[in-house]
């Protein structure tokens, strides 16, 4: 019988039950690390300190420290008290900080003092905040440090239960084709998610992980892997040095990594570049935008040959969606994917239904098995699951545009993305709905045109951009080339444009994308840094493009 009881944290507490003295995080660059008995035993003490401060099942916290041993600390240790952390990624930007804080009306606030003292400069968003817990020293804002919070703690602490239907936290999406919005998870959706990372790709307990990334810190632990914390500053994975990443993964023997496509390109060419290897790595997950088959191809010289990549499609509101392995795309969909047809992100996971509707920017308020596109279809992609999110944290409008009611009480989440089911039923991504280029002579997709460009050897990516009213757009592809240092005016320009326009000419999509422009630099988001801020660039792109 399932329990009536559900807390992520109890996967802490079980990790620390079956191996108490092995190593949960070790901190390499600072030579720290705590065990699993050791950080359940902190967690269980800040969770009671928590609540003998007045926070109490429900409330929310926002919780803004830095990614470390703390981070991971806290984030169980409000799990336990059952209140609701809410998670903002710092690298969003003042603006949009400030406004995911005050969407989310917090009443606790867990912070380092820079933090604090930003609330008190900008003190609007932060009005709902009760409880202060200063991690460090507490300066003239009020509130508690967390060594005080600590010594609140009861010494055989009650904890509030909670159920798989309550609220776990509220964690903001990247705003990379918007603004960023608080998804709210709960704690049965967590424990789902948990399972099915493990079942779908085999992560055993005592493995070695090195994530990139906050969130999969926090499910390694609650997995039973060891995660290492590399140095990097993990606001921009892009620009991680790869070579503390190598000597990282080295010395701890490294046997499963998370990264985004960025983190992993960068670490790759210095792989290459100065013959090194990761022979330790049995298995990589690479998530946060479309990872190319470029990408993939040059871990054939880096990884051990049993060694797998698996590049998990999914998004904030439900991950993982759809998994595909490196093997399959080399052999397969990547040649597929240089004639334009698309990047495959494979089969869909178990316990997933995914369907491909017809694409509109409207609200659906009622699920109608008329929405669905015959197989081989572009639309737009819909899924239901126990672990996608019903809804948005105080976003009505957005929630509306997002989901879609289906019979007993279940609904569909809208991706945002498009794409179609080829005939082994496998999931072909062909870019963002929102970033759809609307032409004369009908719609074009960005990742199916760019795959076409990218081929090209002078190319490092290309992004596919509409100029004008939609239905009337003007295409254009833009270049970001694979040699930074090429100056703007540089002679060979023309001959590579005449080059892509020819590559362009041979199939029938691209045939219309007569505009091919070179840019400095993509803008890119700032979680993964993968994924490309068209919208910028098509702004960019005006006055630039021909009027033909």
């Amino acid at each position: 019988m399932e329990p009536k009881c559900h807390n992520i944290a109890v996967s802490l507490e079980n990790a620390a039950r079956d191996f108490p003295n092995r190593r949960a995080i070790v901190v390499p660059h600072t030579s720290v690390s705590i065990s699993f008995a050791e950080l359940n035993d902190e967690s269980s003490r800040i969770a009671s300190g928590l609540n003998q401060y007045g926070l109490k099942k429900g409330d929310r916290v926002l919780l803004l420290v830095p990614f470390g041993i703390d981070f991971i600390s806290i984030a169980f240790a409000l799990f336990k008290a059952g209140t609701v952390p809410i998670l903002i990624d710092p690298g969003l930007g003042r603006k949009n900080v400030l406004q995911c804080v005050e969407e989310s009306q917090p009443k606790g606030m867990v912070a380092i003092p820079l933090a604090h003292s930003i609330s008190r400069v900008f003190r609007k968003p932060f009005q709902s905040v009760r409880q202060r817990i200063t991690v460090g020293s507490r300066w003239f804002w009020g509130g508690k440090t967390l060594d005080d919070v600590r010594r609140l703690a009861e010494s055989n602490p009650n904890f509030v239960e909670t159920f798989k239907d309550d609220p776990a936290a509220i964690l903001f999406t990247s705003g990379s084709t918007g603004s960023p919005k608080g998804v709210l998870y709960t704690h049965g959706m967590f424990l789902r998610q948990l399972d099915t990372l493990r079942s779908s790709y085999g992560i055993q307990p005592g493995e070695i992980d090195l994530p990139t990334f906050p969130l999969f810190a926090l499910f390694g632990v609650g997995i039973g892997m060891t995660s290492i914390l590399p140095e990097m500053d993990f606001t921009r994975p892009a620009k991680v040095n790869p070579e503390m990443i190598l000597q990282t993964a080295t010395a701890q023997n490294v046997t499963s990594a998370f990264g985004s496509p960025a983190l992993w390109d960068t670490v790759s060419r210095h792989c290459l570049k100065h013959n090194r290897r990761l022979p330790s790595i049995k298995r990589i997950l690479m998530a946060g935008a479309p990872v190319p088959g470029s990408l993939l191809e040059r871990f054939d010289r880096i990884l051990e040959p049993e060694s797998e990549i698996h590049t998990p499609y999914g998004a904030t509101e439900s991950l993982p969606v759809a998994t595909m392995e490196r093997k399959e795309v080399l052999a397969d969909t990547f040649k597929k994917t240089q004639k334009g047809q698309g990047t495959c992100v494979g089969h869909v996971v178990p316990g997933i239904e995914l369907k491909i509707i017809s694409i509109t920017d409207d609200p659906i308020p009622q699920w109608n098995d008329a929405l669905e596109l015959p197989q081989g279809k572009i639309g737009e992609i819909a899924v239901k699951g126990p672990w996608v999110t019903r809804c948005y944290f105080n976003r009505e409008e957005a929630t509306r545009l997002a989901k879609i009611e289906d019979a007993e009480n279940s609904f569909w989440h809208r991706m945002g993305d498009v794409g179609y089911l080829d005939e082994q039923n496998r999931l072909w991504f062909c870019g963002r709905k929102s970033q759809r280029v609307q032409t004369a002579k009908g719609t074009l997709f960005t990742i199916q045109c760019e795959g076409v460009f990218n081929t090209h050897s002078r190319v490092k990516r290309s992004a596919l951009v509409g100029v004008g009213t939609a239905g009337q757009q003007k295409p254009a592809i833009i270049i970001e080339l694979e040699n930074s240092g090429e100056s703007s005016g540089d002679s060979s320009h023309g001959e590579l444009i005449k080059e892509l326009s020819e590559l362009g000419g041979q199939y029938a999509h691209t045939r219309q994308v007569k505009d091919i422009l070179i840019h400095p630099e993509f803008p890119v988001d700032i979680r993964h840094n993968a994924k490309i801020f068209r919208e910028q660039l098509a702004e960019w792109a005006i006055g630039k493009v021909s009027r033909e």
